[in-house]
């Protein structure tokens, strides 16, 4: 630790930070004011964090751009339209026929899409059209609304039901710590993509109809839920181990002999002292939600048609990768780009929240 010229502790485990703004101006500081601080000097998270905004700011203003752009509704189908590219009016869907090379007549198949028209067809179909004439750029963004909609929503499920399972466990122990590390054995005893995928289909068939909760086959809390229960263990294990290790530490001894009762220790004395790691832990399940949301809808067990997804956009255009890419290339550079900053993100913002954890890294 950083010590003024009293040799007075300063709070901050930075060495850095110490050295840069002095012990006299972080002493006493909140551990979560100094990891802004630490956050703030991560130029390369924030930079990321700011990609991550950039997409879900361009997803929200998806009405807005069909209403100004595109002028083409994300499930409109127009496979017999045509758009001017150039003076020339081109078909969206190609009609097939012939056409002469080097004075030989060749076969020209049709149905394949128009790619991306740049500046063309007065804004309509700017990222190219799918194999039924809609737009891939309208798609793109109403995909994405799906997928970190879906994202989002069930990795803070599954927080929520992760951190109050491992409060649980953690400090009452016996019995009921023995129920519920047995459920989090169970459900990570499963590959996350095959429990997924028997799930998802389940209920993409019928629904789900059980006394008050009625959600039909098609709804987007289908996918929800099924993520949030399969990433569960994936959270709430490591957050157990640590209220374990804080349930006999003397500030919970000493709420307890203060008459503290059980739930406002769980959660004003244990939950405090796991909100870094449970903010960590959100960020990246974040991350991995969408990518699971990915392949469910790939293998059409998430979101379903003729609802746009990130992953049934990769789907549909996986048949006419050799003849139109831009249906798959596009939703795929978006995945990978929310994914990396996520993931960039949520080191950084371990790094600011646990300075102690880079110094074992460099020092180990």
């Amino acid at each position: 630790m950083a010590t003024t010229g009293q040799e007075e502790f300063t709070l901050d485990t930075a060495a850095e930070l110490a050295a840069k703004e002095g012990g006299s101006q972080i002493q006493g500081k909140s551990p979560w004011v100094l990891a802004g601080r630490r956050m703030r000097r991560n130029y390369v998270s924030l930079a990321f964090l700011g990609i991550f905004l950039l997409i879900v700011i361009s997803c929200l203003l998806a009405p807005l751009y069909v209403s100004q752009v595109s002028h083409i509704p994300q499930n409109d189908v127009r496979t017999g339209a045509t758009v001017v590219e150039h003076g020339k009016t081109v078909n969206v869907i190609s009609q097939g026929g012939t056409k002469i090379v080097n004075g030989v007549p060749q076969i020209v198949f049709g149905g394949v899409p128009i790619g991306a028209q740049w500046g063309a067809a007065g804004g309509k179909y700017v990222l190219g059209a799918d194999e039924l004439g809609r737009d891939v750029g309208t798609r793109l963004l109403y995909g994405g609304r799906n997928s970190l909609f879906i994202g989002v929503t069930s990795a803070a499920i599954c927080t929520t039901l992760s951190v109050v399972l491992a409060l649980l466990a953690g400090y009452f122990g016996g019995i009921v710590d023995w129920i519920i590390s047995r459920f989090f054995d169970l459900v990570w005893a499963f590959p996350v993509v095959l429990l997924g995928i028997a799930l998802g289909t389940a209920l993409s068939v019928n629904g789900f109809h059980h006394g008050p909760i009625n959600v039909s086959s098609g709804s987007l809390w289908i996918p929800i839920g099924v993520i949030s229960f399969v990433f569960i263990p994936y959270i709430g294990r490591p957050l157990r181990g640590q209220v374990l290790a804080l349930r006999n530490r003397e500030f919970i001894e000493a709420a307890t002999a203060q008459g503290a009762g059980p739930v406002r220790i769980m959660f004003s004395e244990l939950l405090p002292n796991v909100a870094s790691s449970v903010l960590v832990l959100f960020t990246l399940i974040v991350a991995n939600s969408i990518l699971t949301e990915v392949g469910l809808s790939f293998l059409g067990a998430g979101v379903q048609l003729p609802n746009p997804s990130w992953g049934t956009m990769i789907q549909e255009g996986s048949k006419l990768l050799s003849t139109a890419p831009q249906i798959s290339l596009f939703p795929g550079i978006a995945i990978a780009l929310t994914v990396l900053s996520l993931n960039v993100f949520g080191d950084g913002l371990r790094d600011a929240l646990d300075p102690r954890a880079k110094i074992r890294i460099e020092h180990g």
